[in-house]
């Protein structure tokens, strides 16, 4: 996922009972939330970004690179693989204040460089090491390019590490990164947005390990992706590291800073719980933070064992607009908790929806950003299946009205596997409700295809196969087919590239609103 805002039409009910509200398509882990200001909302949806680089000196022309990818060309590097991240962030106490920072980026090389492109666009740089020598750097773009005092060969092991600092305060309308939160920060780098932290291979393409450490004054506590690392107090200050023990891609980082405390329990076959609260609430959010485990037992007898080290939910004090499945700990609104108008069942599917994404999008990791279909269409789908299950809501009334506005959304923001480009400016603009409830519509009509035996058989091994890697749509089609024995390219070629919705499987009454509106082509 990337930040997941979602429309105001989209938004449960505020004056009625609590069964009032009709969910609308669900955001990767967005959550509605009351009006939003025009700033607010320009803020989380604007995608300018300005940069601010100080630049040694580097033989010219540095260019900007990218792998291509579809809708984000410039995301990227080519030639190199990184293995491990290294990431150091010193907080000063204040969050208007940039955190003195150190990233070092262990990869492997596949062909001769002599130049290295890393995304960068936010936040001074002080210098660049590679392999231990210093190196030339210069911004191109949000590039930032170096030029390494001797070449790289192909098949080398190559250590960059930047000193820089990582400015929370956006620069412009930046869209993601950092997330002031009331005590001070956490992060929100989906999709195009983790290179505003910190330098990085920023595509979800090149996943990595990841060690974190964060120091920052007595009174803060800091929590990151991964398991505790060890814990150092020195003159007032408390450093904390964290490790990842499965690779992650740079949209998931997440790193907690504020006057929290962190609760512990314990969940299915012992994995660890961790959540991070503002201390004042803990008391308040404890009902809610104690359904988790149950939570991943569910999903558990749904699609296999939870794939990773630890989960646990970040309630930032924080006016975001979205939830977010950044790796082992999701990021949530405090508010979402708080407001009574949010039916409990509804609270809980979104709950199950961020969860569900540690298989599908944090472990199964889209290979370019038009495969997001299988991200978000599967949250919103064990979402849905939840709330039938434990909300007495229905699946075919949602998946009924997800049919009924399908060729609306298609309109709008393309096919679910073949989604428009951003509008410009606006980088998180690609999470439309086709991706949402259009691509979870796409489930139910393969379920409907192939039958439910085989559709469940399809989505444990699709976790299975693919764990710890990067999957496109082409492979789950692959897959699909094979357990469903019957060639299904044309199945998939109607329901995730035509422009308009196929007739739905057991369904032939259903019918599709003609489009109301539709975005400029792109």
């Amino acid at each position: 996922m990337l930040l997941t805002p979602r429309s105001r039409t989209d938004r449960p009910s505020t004056s009625g009972t609590p069964d009032a509200p009709t969910i609308g398509p669900t955001a990767p882990g967005v959550t509605p939330r009351g009006p939003r200001s025009p700033r607010v909302r320009a803020a989380l949806l604007a995608s300018a970004v300005s940069v601010c680089l100080v630049a040694a000196s580097a033989p010219s022309p540095a260019t900007p690179l990218g792998i291509g990818d579809r809708l984000f060309p410039h995301l990227g590097n080519p030639g190199y693989d990184v293995k491990s991240y290294d990431l150091s962030f010193a907080y000063t106490g204040k969050n208007t204040e940039p955190l003195a920072a150190v990233t070092t980026i262990d990869a492997v090389t596949s062909r001769r460089l002599d130049r290295v492109n890393l995304d960068h666009a936010h936040g001074t740089v002080g210098s660049v090491e590679v392999n231990g020598s210093p190196a030339a750097f210069t911004n191109a773009g949000e590039d930032l390019v170096v030029t390494p005092a001797q070449p790289v060969p192909a098949g080398g092991w190559m250590r960059i590490t930047v000193r820089h600092h990582s400015d929370p305060v956006a620069r412009g309308d930046q869209d993601g990164g950092w997330v002031r939160t009331k005590d001070g920060l956490a992060m929100a780098n989906q999709a195009d947005a983790g290179h505003l932290v910190f330098p990085c291979n920023d595509h979800p393409s090149d996943k990595a390990m990841f060690t974190i450490r964060v120091t920052a004054p007595e009174g803060y506590t800091a929590v990151a992706n991964g398991l505790p690392a060890g814990v150092v107090r020195a003159s007032g200050a408390t450093t904390w590291t964290y490790r990842t023990q499965h690779p992650m891609a740079t949209e998931l980082t997440q790193v907690s800073i504020g006057r929290s405390t962190v609760l512990h329990r314990t969940g299915p076959h012992g994995l660890p719980v961790r959540d991070v609260v503002p201390t004042k609430d803990r008391e308040r959010l404890e009902p809610w933070l104690r359904k988790t485990p149950d939570q991943i037992a569910w999903m558990e007898s749904k699609v296999g064992r939870y794939p990773f080290e630890t989960y646990g939910l970040l309630m930032a004090q924080a006016t975001t607009g979205f939830e977010l499945e950044t790796q082992t700990l999701s990021l949530f609104e405090r508010e979402l908790f708080t407001q009574p108008a949010y039916p409990k069942w509804y609270v809980e599917s979104i709950m199950v929806h961020e969860l569900s994404h540690q298989w599908f999008g944090d472990s199964v990791t889209p290979r370019e950003w038009s495969d997001l279909w299988l991200n978000e269409g599967h949250a919103t789908w064990y979402e849905a299946l939840y709330a039938q299950e434990r909300g007495k809501r229905p699946m075919e009334t949602r998946m009924k009205a997800a049919y009924r506005a399908s060729d609306t959304g298609r309109a709008a923001g393309g096919p679910p596997a073949a989604p428009k480009g951003p509008r410009p400016g606006q980088k998180i603009s690609i999470f439309r409700p086709n991706v949402y409830d259009g691509a979870a519509l796409v489930l139910y009509a393969l379920r409907q295809e192939i039958g439910q035996p085989a559709f469940e058989r399809l989505e444990r091994a699709w976790v299975a196969v693919h764990r710890d890697g990067t999957a496109s749509t082409a492979d789950f089609e692959r897959l699909a087919s094979s357990i469903g024995n019957r060639d299904l390219s044309g199945f998939f070629q109607a329901w995730l590239y035509g422009r308009t919705t196929p007739p739905m499987p057991g369904h032939p009454d259903w019918r599709s609103d003609a489009p109301k509106a539709r975005e400029g082509t792109r």
